[in-house]
């Protein structure tokens, strides 16, 4: 129970600072932009109820992105370059960021924990289990790379 609640801290630690600094990037990009030739976009009526609507509800939005794949990151630069309170914003990224600590430690520690087992009690078996993982991630990669042209490429150009 030790070793999980000291890595759960870990990544707690580095959820906090990650995500913080990411909400702070989006923050400072959001005043940059506010400032450059997009401000008239940004002063938009449109631009300033979706502002407003992430302001008031996008903390709901930030607790669960870190229990998704891949939108953390955007969740945390979009609530802060559309400047959401920090009154709002920390409540989530604490109660988002333990989740997501807690839940990869204990799912991290258990994989590792296999794979150490697996790796002392039959090599063999540990060698192909971890080439499989490696070929089945590179597998995606490839799909998904395969999956998205290349930009500039559109269907019109292809008839």
């Amino acid at each position: 129970m030790d070793k999980i609640m000291l890595t759960a801290g870990a990544l707690y630690a580095i959820v906090l600072l990650r995500a913080g600094g990411t909400f702070a990037v989006g923050w400072l990009a959001g005043a940059g932009a506010r400032r450059s030739r997009f401000a008239g976009r940004t002063s938009s009526a449109k631009f300033q109820r979706a502002e407003r609507a992430i302001q008031r509800w996008g903390a709901p939005v930030v607790a669960v992105s870190f229990l998704t794949v891949g939108f953390q990151t955007a969740a945390n630069f979009l609530a802060g370059s559309m400047r959401m309170p920090l009154p709002r914003y920390l409540p989530a990224l604490f109660l988002g960021g333990a989740a997501w600590a807690l839940i990869y430690a204990t799912a991290g520690l258990g994989v590792l924990e296999v794979l150490r087992k697996l790796f002392a009690e039959h090599t063999a078996l540990g060698v192909s289990a971890v080439a499989a993982l490696l070929l089945a991630a590179c597998a995606v990669v490839a799909y998904r790379r395969r999956a998205v042209p290349p930009s500039g490429d559109t269907v019109a150009d292809e008839a």
